[in-house]
């Protein structure tokens, strides 16, 4: 069984739910305090031993592929320059760039989160593969790449990483996954259900924030595509149901002692922003009282 050393991170959308911000500015560049929402995610997959990072970016995503590139010379003399005081900024921006074989590719094809998949196969070849969002994630330890890798090496099959369903509006936001339980908190997968509805879920996990890919997706992939009416999405899930239909073994697995963050909307991203303020080293307790003073008036 190979081991699990690329990963591909979809990122080529518009972040029209953050416009104006999003017009020139990456939504995957929005800061969670002071690091951008999608260094979080690399830097989980990096921890989890994945070497090679492959971003479908779009036109309008230079600042991704910049923040991922060699420092600046200019903004490297300046923090040389502020001695010891720098030196720990000075160090945190010299390894963002080294952490990862970075691979860059521009997304083409029908609408749909099938298409970035499409379109790293030739990177991918017949290594299974990490396929996770750049605008969620989950926090967990250990984490939930970690988790997931020990769950394929188990099983050798596609993993779907999940939480809990927590409200009843979860059932509308996000897939769910049905089937037998093979241990606790893992699921033979047997149905799969976008955005069912309460009543309609097969189950409470939700597949949510990062999947574990065998190879074999691309075929079932090329099937989709080709049988896509016009005007249709083109969905990964989709591709996923055929696997099902010819007795491929999918798990589902909920991720242990794991809290899901949603960025990919306002409220959501406000949230976590609190939160991890709250936990940051330099600011947590300064933030702590200026929230139980601050006057709502």
């Amino acid at each position: 069984m190979k081991k699990i050393r690329k990963a591909v991170i979809p990122a080529a959308g518009f972040g029209t739910r953050f416009l104006p911000q999003t017009k020139a500015m990456p939504k995957e560049m929005l800061p969670i305090v002071d690091k951008p929402i999608i260094q979080y995610i690399v830097e989980e997959l990096v921890d989890a031993g994945i070497s090679d990072i492959i971003l479908v970016t779009g036109y309008h995503k230079r600042t991704i592929e910049d923040h991922f590139d060699a420092t600046n010379k200019d903004l490297l003399e300046n923090l040389k320059a502020g001695g010891e005081k720098k030196r720990p900024l000075l160090e945190q921006i010299e390894n963002i760039s080294r952490m990862a074989n970075f691979v860059y590719v521009r997304q083409k094809g029908p609408y749909g989160n099938g298409t970035p998949l499409y379109n790293v196969r030739h990177l991918i070849g017949d290594e299974p593969f990490i396929y996770t969002w750049s605008d969620d994630f989950i926090v967990a330890d250990p984490s939930r790449f970690k988790q997931m890798i020990e769950i394929y090496n188990k099983y050798g099959c596609s993993v779907l990483g999940g939480v809990r369903a927590g409200r009843d509006e979860d059932y509308n936001r996000y897939g769910y996954a049905g089937g037998d339980e093979a241990e606790p908190g893992i699921m033979n997968v047997s149905t799969l259900i976008e955005k069912p509805g309460k009543e309609n879920a097969p189950s409470d996990l939700a597949t949510v924030s990062g999947f574990i890919f065998t190879p074999d997706i691309f075929g079932y992939l090329n099937q989709t595509l080709e049988n896509l009416e016009e005007g249709k999405e083109f969905y990964y899930n989709d591709a996923l149901k055929l696997m099902l239909e010819d007795g491929k073994k999918i798990i589902a697995m909920e991720i242990k002692g794991g809290k899901f963050y949603d960025t990919g909307n306002k409220m959501e991203y406000m949230k976590t922003v609190v939160e991890f303020a709250l936990k940051h080293p330099e600011i947590k307790d300064r933030f702590r009282e200026f929230l139980k003073d601050i006057n709502l008036n």
